[in-house]
Parts: structure tokens; C-alpha cells; sequence
């Protein structure tokens, strides 16, 4: 059985001192039982044991209940302080919205109300006694959509605008305005928190905006002023309409030129008034009448801008209609009577003129077909004479190279030497004037392909070292390797010129030539330290016959080497470029185009080095040439060199002797021009079809480019006339045996 007490003491509920009180009672009704009851078996003293063991648990649970009694006890300060506390922070966080001047409302992130002050919705009072913890945003926009103190747009209905409000809740930031009653106006300021609640401030903007009003309507105010100003300064007649086509503004110029009195002018007067003054008083230009000025006045919106003449009496007015963003119109009518006067005196002025030029024209085209008559007779005579002169140029020079110099006196031999020297010259000068002739006559034939730097400079380093070391100077030609784009002969030609004169007027020092990338061109560089050329004659050394230190001649230069590099470069597109400090040297500049591919155009091989000819001797060479003096030239020189020859003066004579004497040559030597008949490489095309691939060279004052792909095409050496000597005996050594 279990005393009542004992089931009293496993109520948690009861305090401690209520607990203690029930353990002392059991244990005094136990001794008490202990001490009444014996029990020789020792049972009463089993029973006291546990009860001691009982007291001792009891004692133990008890400490424990009275250390949880005090954390519960400090566990529930602690909670009601900070009860206590966020109570006060709440009553702060309510003191401090009360006092913002605009209206503040929290709507929690379920979009519920959860605090507002006083001032929210304190301009909607139909609104007050719904803003209470707990209302939901929707309600809150149907109830202000509704509210009596709120000014719809026009046209607006309630339910459109709860529509474009809650569209404008879903942003993260909105501020707009809202419209009350009696011209009050509300700003709304709506943000998002960190939490995802919606901060919404109401602020009252109706004295910023009555402000603003007032502002606007001063600037109007003043604008008004000005453009009255403005029109009352200006020299045309201008006259405003609105877009019910009534006078808004005007002034005294209109008067003036229109002749209409100024009271006749008044606020709202309808366009029909001046129209009935310009129907009366005024004659359009052409293409214009007053029903068509009219009509554009009643078309309304949306009319293009017009533009015409008057004539007022004497006046002749420019009229300038245009529309205006409301609807309306301005006129404008300015006064043209002197310009038009002016441009009529022009006129006849113009025409006397234009007489006057027509005739100075015709003067100028006669003057100008004469000179360019001129110009290709002179061209045509340089090149024809030139031509002619190669003929015994080639001649001497043949002459001369077939006599035995070794068997001659030293005097004689130095008389040959000097002779050939001179033919050299001439020679020189000769190839200078027929590039010239060419360049002016517009017949110079450039084939831009992308060539290598090197290829170029290196020969020309090789040409002019031993002429450079005669004179003491230090030559250097920078190596690079750069692909440039341009004709391969005229580079070369127009660098050889540079280098040559630089060389040529250098006395001291040194002479320099490289190239400079420069983006997408290359710069190539001739630097001497030579006297330099003033700036007065940088112009005039291009001329032809021209030198600043001497005067031209054939032995020191006829001064065409800069004439033929500046047409040169001219054809190929080259600038040209010169810099030049008296006293102190010259750089001559010339900008050519990079190549970025790989090809590289083919570069005519250097002249080869003139050996002893071996393989001359005992060979049959048939000459067809038509200048006797040039055949026997000829003739004297192959058999000096060993070989038996066989001459004709034309194709025809040629083809019968061959067939005659049964006999092939080892070689044929055609000149090109072999008068009328066929030319000289139509006569190697015969033999070759006649009797097979016989060697044969084309001896020729043509420097065509179509001849030499002709020649290259059909496998025959060209010789140009002057005939260089040691490259014929050359190429007649290097022929294969006769089989």
C-alpha cells in the first residue's frame, strides 16, 4: 500500500518547501512504525535501512529540483526582461514613426499591414479607421481606388487605377505622385526591405507643386515677353495662329510689309481676315495661288512646311508657312526685293561673263591642244630619235670592241678606252631620255608584284662599294629582308639614281640606306653627309638638265637621274620624300606598300662576270640585220671572236640563203626590225618551224615589256641596242656544242 503522501510527492508542481514538507512527514511516520514494530528476524531493521537509503534519494532529488527551481526562475527573468524590452523597442520604434512628418506605413512580407503612424492616410479620412495591423495591401489599394478624396485622370476609372498601382507594387523601388481634392498633391514613396517588407512614405507636395506652377507659368510669363520682343526685332513680318486658325501673335514688321494697319490686328482674329487682304492686295509667284494657301490653312495637322513667293507692289516677299507642335501655324513674310534685284543685275553681269570665259575657254583650248600637240612631238621625237641614234651608237660600240687593244699603242689604246667610255655615256644618257620620253607620254607600263628588299639593295651595295671606296666614303646598305609590293626594274632604277647621286656629291663621310617600318608601309632611307640642298632648290633639282653644283654635262652627269625617280615613283604610286639640313646632308625618302604573302616576284639575275669565251670558235652565225654599218659591225666582231658568218639585210633574203647553201647554222643574230616583211622574231618563229629549236638571240631597241614576255614566251635572249658586247660573248660561249 502506498501512502497517499508518497503520491502527493511526484507532483512536479508543487514548490519545494511544499515537497520538503511531505519527505519529513513520511520520514517521521516511518521511524515511528520502525520504533512500534519488533521483528526478531531483523526485518524492522531491513525496513530502517530503506528508509535511510529512501531519505538519501529523496534528499538528492530534491537538490536537483531546487537548482532547476532557480535556472526556471532565472530563465524567466531573463524572458520578461526581454519582454520588457522589445516592448519598449517597439514603443521607441512607434514614437519614432509618430514623429517623421510624412505618412509611414511596414507591410510585412505577406504584403499585411503591421504599423503605420497617425499621419499615413491622414489626407483620406474615409480611410483612418481601416489602417490597423493586419489589413492587406490589396484592400488597402481598393480602399484608397475608392476613396472620395482621391482625383482620378481624366477618363480613369477606380478599378484601372488599384490596376496600375499594384503593377507598380510588384517593382522594387516606386515614387509617384497622387492627386487629392481641392488641388492637393501626395508623393508616394514605396521601397522594399531586407526582408521582403514594403516601406510606403507618404510625403505632401502640394506647396512644391503649386511652386513649380507658379514658376512655369513666370517663364511662360517672361518667354512670352521675349518672343514679343524678339518678333518686334527681327526684319521679317511673322503672324501666329493656334490651331483653330486664330491670330495669337504678330508684329509691326507685318504691318509694314503687308501694308494691313496695326488695329486691324487683334487677339482671336480668324485667318480669313488676312487671307481676304492677300487675295485683295498681293500676286503669288509661280507655283503657288491662294486657294492652295488655303487649302494647306484647313488641312490640319500633320501639313509639311511651305514655301513661296509674293510680289506687294514694288516688294517681292519670301513667304515661309510651317506648323507648329499644337496644332497650329506661323506665317512668315521676308522682305527679297533687293537680293532679287541683285541676283537680277548678277544676272546680266553672268551673262557678259560667262561670254567673256566661253571665249577665254576657246582661247585656253587651243593654247592647251597646241602644248599638248607639242608635248607628244616632242615625246615621239625624243623617243624616235633616240631610237635612231642607237643604231650607230650600236655600231661604234661594236667597232670598238672588235679592235685588238692589245695591239695597240698605249696612246691608241687609251684613245679606245676613252672612246668607249664616251659611248658609255651617250649610252646612259640615251636609256635616261626614252625612260623620261616614256613617263610623260604616259607609255610607262609598272607590274607592282611583292619582291624582296634584299633582292635589290644587295646588288646595288656590290655596284657602288668600289665607287664609294675610290672616293674614301664608307658605304652601308642596312640588310632587310622586308616583301614590299612594286615593279622589281624601276625600284631598282629609282634607288640606283639615289644611291649614284648620293655617292656622286658625297666628298667626306659616309653614305647610308636602309628601311623603316612604318606601319603598313616601308620607308626606305638615302642618307649622306654631302653639302645638302636649300630649301629654295628642293624643288628644282627634280627638273630635268638640272644640277646645283655644276652645269650638265655628259661626263659628270646630264642631271636626269632625280627627274626619272620622281616620275617613277609617281607611276608606281611611290611618295617621295626629302630632307635636307644645309651643310650638313640630305635624306631622300621613298614609302613603299608591304607585301604580306609569300610569293616573290622574279628578279632579273645580275649581270653575269664576263669570262674568257671558250666555245666561240669555228661556230656559223647567220646576222640578219638591216643597217649596213651596224651588219658590219657586227660581222667584225663575231669573226674577232672566231666564229665564220653569214649576214642577210632582211627575212626573206635570210630564209633563201639558208635554203641555197644547204647549210644550218649554229646561231641566228635577228635584229627586230627588219623593215617591211615580217620582224625578226616572226622570221625565228619560221626557221624554228622549218628546221627545229635552233638558239637565237633578238637584237632590238624596243625596252618594250610585251616584246620581252614575247621573247621569254618563245625561249629567245633579247640583246637591247646599244649592244653591250662582253653579255653577247657570253651568252655565245655558254651555248651547247653544235650536235
Amino acid at each position: 500500500m502506498h501512502h497517499p503522501l508518497a503520491s502527493s510527492l511526484l507532483d512536479p508542481a508543487d514548490p519545494p518547501e511544499r515537497q520538503r514538507e511531505k519527505l519529513l512527514a513520511i520520514t517521521e511516520v516511518l521511524m515511528r512504525r520502525v520504533e512500534q514494530v519488533t521483528d526478531d528476524s531483523g526485518a524492522a531493521y531491513a525496513q530502517f535501512q530503506r528508509a535511510a537509503m529512501l531519505e538519501d534519494q529523496v534528499r538528492s532529488r530534491t537538490r536537483d529540483l531546487e537548482r532547476a527551481l532557480d535556472l526556471l526562475n532565472q530563465s524567466n527573468g531573463r524572458l520578461a526582461e526581454a519582454n520588457r524590452e522589445t516592448e519598449a523597442a517597439r514603443q521607441n520604434l512607434a514614437d519614432a514613426i509618430e514623429t517623421v512628418q510624412e505618412g509611414f506605413a511596414l507591410f510585412g512580407p505577406d504584403d499585411v499591414l503591421v504599423m503605420c503612424n497617425s499621419r499615413f492616410g491622414m489626407h483620406m479620412l474615409d480611410l483612418r479607421d481601416h489602417l490597423k495591423p493586419g489589413l492587406p495591401f490589396d484592400e488597402y489599394v481598393q480602399r484608397v481606388s475608392l476613396s472620395r478624396y482621391l482625383a482620378l485622370p481624366e477618363g480613369e476609372t477606380p478599378q484601372d487605377w488599384a490596376v496600375k498601382r499594384r503593377r507598380r507594387h510588384q517593382d522594387r523601388h516606386v515614387i509617384f505622385n497622387v492627386r487629392l481634392i481641392w488641388d492637393r498633391w501626395l508623393q508616394i514613396s514605396e521601397h522594399r526591405t531586407a526582408a521582403r517588407g514594403t516601406v510606403i512614405i507618404q510625403t505632401d507636395v502640394t506647396d512644391i507643386i503649386r511652386l513649380e506652377r507658379e514658376a512655369r507659368e513666370r517663364m511662360l510669363d517672361d518667354q512670352a515677353r521675349i518672343i514679343r520682343a524678339t518678333l518686334d526685332h527681327i526684319s521679317q513680318g511673322v503672324c501666329i495662329f493656334d490651331a483653330e486658325r486664330r491670330l495669337v501673335g504678330w508684329n509691326q514688321r507685318l504691318g509694314d510689309l503687308l501694308s494691313i494697319p496695326m488695329q486691324r490686328f487683334r487677339l482671336g482674329v480668324g485667318f480669313g481676315t488676312l487671307m481676304e487682304r492677300l487675295e485683295r492686295e498681293v500676286q503669288f509667284g509661280e507655283g503657288m495661288t491662294a486657294q492652295r494657301f488655303a487649302d494647306w490653312v484647313m488641312a490640319g495637322p500633320g501639313r509639311p512646311a511651305l514655301n513661296f513667293e509674293l510680289q506687294h507692289g514694288t516688294l517681292i516677299l519670301q513667304a515661309y508657312a510651317q506648323e507648329m507642335p499644337d496644332g497650329g501655324f506661323v506665317v512668315s513674310f521676308t522682305d527679297i526685293t533687293a537680293e532679287r534685284m541683285a541676283r537680277a543685275a548678277l544676272a546680266a553681269v553672268n551673262e557678259t561673263l560667262e561670254a567673256r570665259v566661253m571665249e577665254r575657254t576657246l582661247e585656253l583650248a587651243d593654247a592647251l591642244a597646241d602644248a599638248e600637240r607639242a608635248n607628244a612631238s616632242r615625246a615621239r621625237f625624243v623617243a624616235a630619235a633616240s631610237h635612231d641614234l642607237l643604231q650607230p651608237l650600236s655600231a661604234a660600240k661594236l667597232f670598238i670592241g672588235s679592235i685588238e687593244a692589245e695591239q695597240l699603242a698605249p696612246f691608241a689604246r687609251e684613245a679606245v678606252t676613252k672612246a668607249q667610255n664616251a659611248l658609255d655615256s651617250v649610252e646612259g644618257i640615251l636609256g635616261a631620255l626614252l625612260d623620261i620620253s616614256k613617263l610623260e607620254s604616259g607609255r610607262l607600263a609598272v607590274n607592282p608584284v611583292p619582291v624582296r628588299l634584299d633582292r635589290i639593295l644587295n646588288p646595288l651595295r656590290e655596284e657602288f662599294a668600289a665607287l664609294a671606296a675610290a672616293k674614301g666614303l664608307r658605304l652601308t646598305v642596312i640588310p632587310c629582308s622586308a616583301m614590299v609590293i612594286s615593279d622589281p626594274a624601276y625600284l631598282r632604277r629609282i634607288l640606283q639614281n639615289l644611291i649614284g647621286n648620293a655617292v656622286r656629291y658625297t666628298r667626306e663621310g659616309r653614305v647610308l640606306v636602309g628601311a623603316r617600318r612604318r606601319g603598313g608601309m616601308i620607308r626606305i632611307e638615302v642618307r649622306d653627309t654631302g653639302p645638302g640642298i636649300a630649301e629654295e632648290d628642293q624643288d628644282s633639282i627634280f627638273r630635268e638638265f638640272h644640277r646645283l653644283d655644276a652645269p650638265a654635262s655628259a661626263s659628270e652627269g646630264m642631271g636626269l637621274g632625280l627627274a626619272i625617280v620622281e616620275r617613277a615613283c609617281a607611276a608606281l604610286g611611290h611618295p617621295l620624300g626629302l630632307q635636307s639640313d644645309l651643310g650638313h646632308g640630305s635624306c631622300f625618302m621613298l614609302q613603299v606598300g608591304r607585301s604580306e604573302g609569300l610569293g616573290e616576284a622574279l628578279i632579273p639575275p645580275p649581270r653575269p662576270q664576263i669570262t674568257q669565251p671558250q666555245g666561240t670558235q669555228d661556230r656559223i652565225a647567220f646576222l640578219v640585220e638591216n643597217e649596213p654599218d651596224l651588219r658590219r659591225a657586227m660581222t667584225l666582231l663575231l669573226e674577232k671572236w672566231g666564229m665564220s658568218v653569214l649576214d642577210a639585210a632582211n627575212a626573206e633574203e635570210a630564209a633563201a640563203l639558208i635554203e641555197e647553201i644547204g647549210i644550218l647554222p649554229d646561231v641566228f643574230l635577228v635584229d627586230h626590225q627588219l623593215g617591211e616583211g615580217m620582224s625578226g622574231l616572226e622570221f625565228i618563229a619560221l626557221i624554228r618551224a622549218r628546221y627545229g629549236a635552233v638558239p637565237s638571240c633578238l637584237i632590238t631597241a624596243e625596252r618594250s615589256r610585251d616584246l620581252a614576255a614575247a621573247c621569254a614566251a618563245q625561249d629567245v635572249r633579247q640583246f637591247l641596242k646599244p649592244i653591250d658586247a662582253r653579255a653577247l660573248e657570253a651568252w655565245l660561249s655558254a651555248l651547247p656544242p653544235a650536235g
